[in-house]
């Protein structure tokens, strides 16, 4: 093997990202694209968070890797986006709405995250900005999609990777978005359930529920994140409020999980995270495992 034919073997190997050989056609603008997808073998797993969302430690041949920046596809031409399984399977309803928001939706986006690229292989910029245009885009879609848990996930990954941008720039205020997109996700993860419970919207339209790309933590993850998201970001302003839902949620995670004074705990993923989040939202309530067998 020659030094040029060698080299250009390692560089592909170093490679994380690729471009499918398909093109994909948008059902909103007609534009065809090029999906980025990302190469097996180039994440090594780290730490799970408190809200399920997986770290991934940097890799010497391949540095920072966050498998989230690829989730979504976005047409670089209107920047409608939604996730893969939902891109092009838009009623035409919706996609008639969508066409008519095209300039607004550019705009907004615009207006949030600076020097945007769909064209290219996306940085963490156009992976956070991609979770805010699908959440834009959700809103149209109808309610068997379930649209609502959907935005609610793209506002989270949005939050997430906004952090990691914090990170690398301080100084530009991706923490005070953090912050925005983490808020929207309490509010839409409440409402999911919410519209779930009363029979307006169904959540089994989501077959992925994350919230991250690594695990499908279902149904059972989505009550446990609304716990979180209210725990952490829920309004301070209102204690009466705070208290009830923050006890209202204690009371689901430990009935769905079997915690409190008589536990039988059932084995799984989520049950060391469920009960830290019992014990967080008890000590914030000050209250005793007497409360949850009333």
């Amino acid at each position: 093997m020659s030094i040029l034919s060698a080299k250009g073997k390692e560089d592909k190997e170093k490679k994380i990202t690729f471009f499918s050989k398909e093109a994909v056609r948008c059902p909103v603008c007609g534009a065809a694209f090029h999906r980025e997808e990302l190469f097996s073998g180039r994440v090594n797993a780290g730490d799970l968070t408190d809200e399920l969302h997986r770290r991934y430690i940097p890799m010497r041949d391949f540095g920072e890797v966050h498998p989230l920046v690829y989730d979504v596809t976005v047409c670089p031409s209107c920047f409608y986006a939604a996730l893969r399984s939902d891109f092009s399977a838009v009623p035409q309803k919706a996609v008639d709405i969508l066409e008519r928001e095209t300039s607004t939706r550019i705009e907004q986006v615009q207006r949030v995250f600076e020097g945007l690229d769909f064209q290219g292989a996306r940085r963490l910029l156009e992976g956070a900005a991609s979770y805010y245009l699908a959440a834009l885009c959700y809103e149209h879609f109808p309610k068997d999609f379930s649209p609502t848990l959907k935005g609610a996930l793209s506002c989270l990954r949005a939050a997430w990777l906004c952090g990691y941008l914090h990170e690398k720039a301080p100084n530009e205020n991706y923490d005070y978005l953090g912050l925005v997109f983490y808020r929207k996700a309490r509010v839409l993860y409440r409402g999911a359930i919410e519209r779930e419970q009363s029979g307006k919207e169904p959540i089994g339209g989501a077959r992925w529920m994350g919230p991250d790309t690594d695990k499908n933590y279902g149904y059972e993850g989505v009550l446990y994140l609304a716990g979180v998201l209210e725990l952490k970001y829920g309004n301070r302003g209102d204690s009466a409020y705070r208290e009830k839902v923050l006890d209202e949620s204690k009371r689901t995670i430990a009935k769905m999980f079997g915690l409190g004074k008589r536990s039988k705990a059932k084995p799984g993923p989520l049950l060391d995270k469920a009960r830290e989040l019992y014990e967080r939202i008890k000590a914030e309530l000050h209250q005793d495992d007497d409360s949850d067998d009333e």
